[in-house]
């Protein structure tokens, strides 16, 4: 997928196929959202076009409160999930004061049909932009007769009777009711976060730890979990997961988030690792001794394969 970052990337030279569409944030990549990518999709191979996707390096929130939510997924994760939809081209624009002034008929004049060359507009539910959240299906549809481009609504995806949505994932996850936030999302709930140096600790009990810069991506509860591990040459290996302060060494600061590769030793600092959550095997405590956590960490283990082995089947 390529990536185009800011207006100065426009007008991008490939938008002679033209392109169909959509423009978000599209935070967590949701059944909801994934829905609409999928239209975007089929409509462009329909059309001979690029399935392209507009969205924002920070939450519009971020701006227009103060006061932005917890991502349920950062850009890259974003970036990945939407490649993974079939998305070609991904137009990443920062959501600043300049941004936010812009009318919707002024982003699509000079973003969507000067800069990407726009054939169809696709809108998921309850989808607006430009300023004032003033562009949506019925008000930009005179335009689109002028200018000669296509809208195409997608409808709502209910689970249950209630919309699929960011803000319920959100919530989910944050109660760590991660079946629930599953459902919503299409796959189990994940984080895609950097390796980064830690203290070694994990290998001196035997269970040498990746630590994660997750770059401010939603994370669950504190705990123990069971996990499979995306390593960047695409392959899914068991993983246990602790979520804490890392009692058992005397810390009760910054929560850390540690990934354990089972029958794993690769160096992964500086790479990507996404993470699926599978399930809590405990809450974190603290242990007495070295040797009372290695024990413990041995049990997970078993425990982590069992369920990994229980999701592949």
């Amino acid at each position: 997928m390529r990536v185009l970052q800011g207006l100065d990337s426009l007008p991008d030279p490939g938008r002679g196929r033209g392109c169909v569409a959509t423009v978000g944030v599209f935070d967590g990549v949701h059944l909801g959202h994934f829905h609409v990518l999928r239209r975007v999709v089929e409509k462009a191979e329909g059309r001979g076009a690029t399935p392209v996707m507009v969205t924002f390096s920070g939450h519009p929130k971020e701006v227009l409160t103060g006061h932005p939510p917890p991502t349920v997924t950062s850009l890259d994760h974003r970036l990945l999930l939407f490649e993974r939809a079939g998305i070609a081209t991904t137009l990443v624009l920062e959501f600043d004061e300049d941004l936010r002034k812009i009318p919707a008929d002024a982003f699509v004049r000079e973003i969507l049909l000067d800069g990407l060359g726009l054939r169809e507009l696709v809108f998921g539910f309850d989808s607006k932009f430009g300023k004032d959240r003033g562009g949506n299906p019925e008000s930009l549809g005179p335009l689109a007769r002028e200018l000669d481009f296509a809208i195409h609504e997608v409808a709502p995806l209910r689970l249950g009777g209630r919309a699929v949505s960011s803000s319920a994932i959100r919530e989910a996850v944050q109660l760590g009711e991660l079946k629930r936030a599953a459902v919503m999302l299409g796959r189990p709930v994940g984080v895609l976060g950097t390796v980064i140096p830690g203290e070694g600790r994990g290998r001196e009990v035997g269970f040498a730890t990746a630590n994660l810069d997750l770059h401010h991506e939603l994370k669950p509860p504190g705990g123990v979990y069971a996990a499979l591990a995306m390593t960047e040459d695409g392959e899914l290996r068991p993983a246990m997961v602790n979520i804490g302060t890392r009692p058992s060494f005397g810390e009760d600061g910054e929560t850390v988030v540690e990934v354990h590769i089972l029958d794993f030793e690769a160096d992964l600092y500086g790479s990507n690792l996404e993470v699926f959550f599978l399930g809590l095997i405990r809450e974190e405590v603290a242990f007495p001794d070295p040797e009372a956590l290695a024990s413990q960490l041995e049990k997970d283990a078993q425990s982590t394969a069992k369920m990994a082995s229980q999701a592949s089947s």
